[in-house]
């Protein structure tokens, strides 16, 4: 099998009932491989025993069926893991399974590295190879359910958008791989269980109202305002704290789905009483349900570290006085450098 041959799962409906009625084929064949690839999630034509022997041999040299594999796993003290998966072309990228009592939520990669440069996130540090298909996201989600299932006898309940790379930045792949996943011949998760992370594309924002998505909507806001944002973000030079808190306002108009704010804690850069109070102007202005107030994961690269637990307890105090819905999440995996900023395939 050559990835250069047409990918199987790329192919429209369309396309199928052209190439098995050329090779004389019935057209229930179609519905045989379509379930193979989204239901039962074959990795290779060898795999759909209830086709005949030469129709496999012929569908592995007229189409390809790349997928992604796990390349390496890792294994938490509190029950998180991490997984290295390779690509068909050798490429590296990481998603995380994260359970709780009642949860057992992914974490997934939406791209092979990231653009964006955040300072704090170790991703941003790599090169954007390239963008995810939209299968090899489904891949990832597939592998990490499994993972759930073999490790807590649970399927996962939520996914989350938030490993390597900006989602936005790989919109169409994004949104058909949450399509397939939400799909009663896929995964028939809810998308209301899925949340999508951004770290403020307002442009693709917008769109995601316009094309009146179901799942859930996070920004990775991390600064009160503009002079700080821009230190450790420099996306924030192109779509600034008032052009996301626009973009916001109208996706949700356009939606009504929940919004939440997240937001890193820095020791002496975010976490000031100011701070607080800045970052309760924003949220009164963006119809966000909640900010998660997130503990630092520190990396190599960037030098600052988290506040003290007074501090961090006081940054909270100011917000529930001002009836702030906040809340402090621990973070999760950090042995095993899978917690929140710290993908870089290590491991």
């Amino acid at each position: 099998m050559s990835a250069s041959l047409p990918n199987i799962r790329h192919q429209s409906q369309q396309d199928l009932e052209t190439y098995f009625e050329s090779i004389g084929e019935k057209k229930f064949r179609i519905k045989q491989v379509q379930e193979w690839i989204w239901q039962k999630h074959a990795h290779s034509f060898e795999d759909m025993s209830n086709l005949s022997k030469e129709l496999r041999t012929k569908m592995a040299t007229d189409f390809s069926l790349p997928a992604l594999r796990v390349d390496a796993t890792q294994y938490s003290n509190d029950g998180t893991v991490k997984s290295r998966f390779k690509t068909f072309d050798g490429h590296l990228v990481e998603g995380v399974l994260i359970p709780t009592d009642d949860r057992k939520t992914a974490c997934v990669s939406s791209q092979i590295g990231c653009s964006l440069s955040c300072k704090f996130c170790a991703t941003g540090y790599m090169e954007r190879k390239r963008n995810l298909t939209y299968d090899e996201i489904v891949d990832q989600v597939v592998l990490i359910n499994q993972q759930s299932e073999q490790v807590f006898e649970k399927k996962l309940t939520n996914i989350v958008f938030m490993g390597m790379g900006e989602p936005l930045l790989n919109y169409n792949n994004v949104l058909k791989a949450i399509e397939r996943i939400s799909a009663k011949d896929g995964l028939f998760m809810s998308p209301r269980r899925i949340t999508v992370s951004t770290a403020g594309v307002a442009k693709q924002i917008r769109m995601l109202g316009d094309d009146q998505v179901k799942f859930k909507l996070a920004l990775s806001l991390h600064a009160p305002n503009d002079a700080k944002r821009n230190q450790i973000m420099p996306i924030n030079e192109t779509n600034n704290i008032k052009v996301l808190t626009e973009a916001l306002n109208y996706f949700y108009k356009k939606t009504g789905n929940e919004i939440t704010l997240e937001y890193i804690l820095f020791k002496n850069l975010n976490d000031s009483a100011k701070d607080a109070e800045e970052l309760t102007k924003v949220f009164r202005q963006i119809p966000a349900d909640l900010i998660n107030i997130i503990e630092y994961n520190s990396i190599d690269a960037f030098k600052f570290t988290k506040p003290d637990e007074d501090d961090t307890q006081s940054f909270m105090d100011i917000l529930a006085a001002n009836k702030v819905n906040a809340r402090l999440r621990r973070s999760r995996g950090k042995d095993i450098d899978a917690a929140c900023g710290q993908l870089a395939n290590k491991g």
